[in-house]
């Protein structure tokens, strides 16, 4: 078995659960990935870290990582291919620097933001669009599952290609 068959196999066994979920897009599912599970898990965080870093497109300068389940890849992934990492908020805080992202600075800088599960694009494509209010240039999106719900054509709309490690149809 190759090896991304098994990371696509580990990934499945550590973090598919059954029953009924509804979904951030207000979905109804009777499957869902529950990041956490593979993202507290330091040796299959690496291993996606891995599986991650040759979708990185060349020119990134920078990788934004979407709270919450967005931070430990993007740190993982940063670590894995030596490129900086932001950390982005759902929304700017009120106080102190008021950024959006944190460790840097997103304006005139050629980011990937790195997430966890795509179903429709929602949060992801809220927060692309609050980085390039804020002068993030903002091509690629990075996600370990495509659900397969419309993330991909939801993101080309506004001229970004999400760029997935797996779709739902490859796991399981």
């Amino acid at each position: 078995m190759d090896e991304r068959a098994a990371l696509a196999r580990d990934l499945f066994e550590a973090a598919h659960l059954t029953g009924t979920f509804t979904l951030r897009s207000g979905t109804v599912s009777d499957q869902y990935f529950d990041k956490y599970l593979f993202e507290a898990d330091p040796v299959l965080l690496e291993r996606i870290a891995a599986g991650l870093a040759p979708l990185v497109p060349e020119g990134t300068e920078v990788l934004a990582g979407l709270e919450l389940g967005g931070v430990p890849l993007v740190t993982a992934l940063s670590r894995m291919t030596g490129l900086p990492a932001r950390f982005v908020r759902k929304e700017a805080k009120s106080y102190g620097t008021c950024r959006l992202a944190e460790g840097g600075e997103v304006e005139g800088v050629r980011l990937t933001v790195v997430e966890d599960v795509v179903t429709t694009g929602g949060q992801a494509l809220v927060s692309c669009g609050d980085l390039r209010a804020r002068g993030g240039l903002v091509d690629h999106v990075l996600c370990v599952i495509d659900r397969e719900a419309g993330g991909p054509e939801a993101f080309a709309e506004v001229g970004i290609e999400l760029r997935p490690l797996f779709r739902m149809s490859e796991l399981g």
